[in-house]
């Protein structure tokens, strides 16, 4: 497979036009020579980044980001740092330790970003009080019983709600039961990565707009660059659904792109019609349903759209199209808004398996890779990094117990049924979602 420069493209419809101007580093050019190499610097590769650069504090450490900072998938996500994952379907005691692994995978990162963005000081807007896990169609409903069954034999803190408790809370009639789960942080997503790439330490160096084209295995390991060649010891993969690219978890994951809308800055008595909880995050018990936020900064935000595209963001025609369905699934929801303009739309690409799984460990000789977090990337992606980071320099841990327990990946097919088996794998999450998308 030929990996070109052009095979990593952007735009600007994403989290980080919410944000004040950066100045990105510089591309990678001429020859180098380095003890690590991280590629990819979303949540995964910067947490990677930071613990390599604890463990080995007289060593090189080079990031690499085919984009700028806070472009990527981790960037473009709806800000929700999970801690406790939903699990569709009824409780199977049987899966009971797999739940709690996965669990116990998610906190690790939650408690990994609350100590980096208080230590730097990132201006994120973090807020940790977990969020609404709503239902208003029958499906939702019928699966909210499920969801409660699995809270309590879990025991994980929760508060049940009705009608009228998620509309005192939320402003909104639509949702007719839901459940706040009090664990996970709701934050800024490209200004959480802008920050952790700006808190690097010393013998840490990051590159941004420097796509590795190839990956040369050899001793050193040789990285080619557009402009430029990196001789490496070794190398960590953080590059999630775009790892097939460079060689890696072909026929294992594939990109769905999701498609939100963000409104204006809403005014106070606009504010005040929302109901007394001032930023919170809703989570449909819908697979297909739509994720809402209210942000630390008075925007409204709704994604409720999904598609299989290959793995690319959505063009500028396509992503004005898609805002019409944001647009229904906003007035539904807040009628005495619909005055309320949209000011901005995004799309991002979250990296998904067959079978829900996650990837984790070593690929070759000194290449360790991970990815594919079926939607949970920001908590248990920086989980992952940290134990990838630990894994590689040959430590020994729960965590990388935990994370070197994700069961295989399923096998996709080749094009063009992966295309047709996609298509129709991510308009199945839809069915049924009724009132809820």
């Amino acid at each position: 497979m030929t990996v070109r420069p052009g095979d990593f493209p952007t735009d600007g419809h994403g989290w980080a036009e919410l944000l004040p101007e950066r100045r990105a580093s510089r591309s990678l050019s001429g020859s180098h020579r380095v003890d690590w190499t991280v590629i990819g610097a979303g949540v995964t590769g910067l947490a990677s980044a930071h613990r390599l650069a604890e463990l080995h504090p007289d060593k090189s450490i080079l990031l690499l980001d085919a984009r700028q900072v806070g472009q990527g998938a981790s960037g473009r996500n709806s800000g929700f740092a999970v801690a406790v994952s939903h699990f569709g379907g009824g409780f199977k005691p049987d899966q009971a330790n797999t739940y709690r692994r996965v669990n116990r995978i998610n906190q690790a990162g939650l408690d990994q970003l609350r100590k980096r963005v208080s230590a730097s000081a990132i201006d994120c807007q973090w807020q940790e009080d977990g969020f609404y896990h709503t239902a208003a169609g029958q499906q939702a409903i019928r699966e909210y019983g499920n969801f409660r069954t699995y809270l309590e034999a879990m025991e994980i803190e929760h508060t049940p709600l009705d009608a009228s408790g998620l509309r005192e809370r939320l402003g909104t009639d639509l949702y007719q039961t839901g459940v706040h789960v009090r664990k996970g942080a709701l934050l800024q997503p490209a200004a959480l990565v802008r920050g952790l790439a700006d808190s690097l330490p010393p013998n840490a160096k990051l590159h941004e707009t420097s796509p590795v084209l190839r990956v040369d295995r050899g001793t050193p390991l040789v990285l080619g660059l557009e402009t430029g060649e990196v001789r490496t010891d070794k190398l960590i993969v953080a590059t999630n659904y775009e790892a097939p690219k460079l060689g890696y978890l072909r026929r294992r994951v594939i990109g769905s792109t999701l498609s939100g809308s963000f409104t204006r800055a809403l005014s106070d008595d606009e504010l005040e019609s929302l109901g007394s909880a001032r930023a919170w995050g809703v989570l449909s018990l819908h697979g297909g349903g739509a994720t809402v936020r209210l942000t630390e900064d008075r925007r409204l935000c709704l994604r409720n759209a999904a598609e299989y595209h290959g793995g690319a963001l959505l063009s500028d025609n396509r992503l004005a199209l898609r805002q019409s369905i944001h647009r229904a699934g906003f007035e539904k929801r807040f009628p005495n808004l619909a005055h309320v303009p949209f000011e901005y739309a995004w799309s991002g690409v979250e990296g998904i398996s067959r079978n829900d799984t996650n990837f984790f460990g070593q690929q070759r000789e000194n290449i360790y890779l991970a990815g594919g977090y079926n939607g949970s990337g920001v908590s248990r992606g920086t989980a992952f990094g940290m134990a990838l980071a630990e894994y590689a320099s040959g430590g020994q841990s729960s965590l990388i117990d935990d994370c070197l327990a994700s069961a295989p990946g399923a096998w996709i097919p080749p094009r063009p049924f992966l295309d047709i088996g996609a298509f129709f794998t991510v308009r199945s999450r839809f069915r049924g979602v009724g009132l809820d998308r």
